[in-house]
């Protein structure tokens, strides 16, 4: 059976059952097991939450409660890649609006839509990425791209997606 990620349902459990192993069932180390889950996945899958806790034998309600209480933890899809805009003070006063505005366009992404269709990008704000003199900051992924212009953040996007294209031709 196939599921929102596009894996095969006994392929994903296979996969979390290999997380759970890991961290010797204790669960002292859900937070370390959704992490581990959401890397894989890209998102946490509620039929996979439920699956942590049966496989736990801990309560869905405490597995959903830790999935949902953590900012960085996720129950929607994100995209191949995430791009973390900040708009803490500095990166604000040096148009990290403009910067956003712009990318929610290129990136074709309706009022409250985050992820595009293909899941190959998210656009997310964060309210500070700790690198204030760089502003304006956008993250993508885990690379850092400083004093960002819209014009520039355009070119960043269009060379992912040739990119993405050529490795799919």
């Amino acid at each position: 059976m196939a599921t929102a990620t596009g894996h095969d349902s006994r392929r994903s459990f296979q996969r979390v059952n290999e997380i759970i192993e890991t961290h010797g069932r204790d669960p002292v180390h859900l937070i370390s097991i959704l992490q581990e889950v959401q890397n894989e996945y890209r998102y946490l899958p509620q039929e996979i939450l439920n699956y942590i806790a049966t496989a736990m034998n801990i309560s869905p309600s405490r597995v959903f409660g830790v999935a949902t209480f953590y900012e960085n933890f996720s129950l929607e899809p994100k995209g191949k890649y995430v791009i973390r805009i900040c708009d803490g003070t500095a990166c604000h006063v040096k148009n990290s609006t403009g910067l956003l505005n712009m990318l929610t366009r290129k990136l074709g992404l309706k009022e409250g839509q985050r992820t595009t269709g293909d899941l190959l990008f998210t656009l997310e704000t964060v309210s500070c990425l700790g690198a204030c003199g760089l502003a304006p900051v956008m993250v993508i992924n885990e690379e850092v791209h400083g004093k960002v212009t819209p014009e520039k953040a355009e070119q960043i996007i269009d060379e992912i997606i040739k990119k993405e294209r050529s490795q799919n031709d």
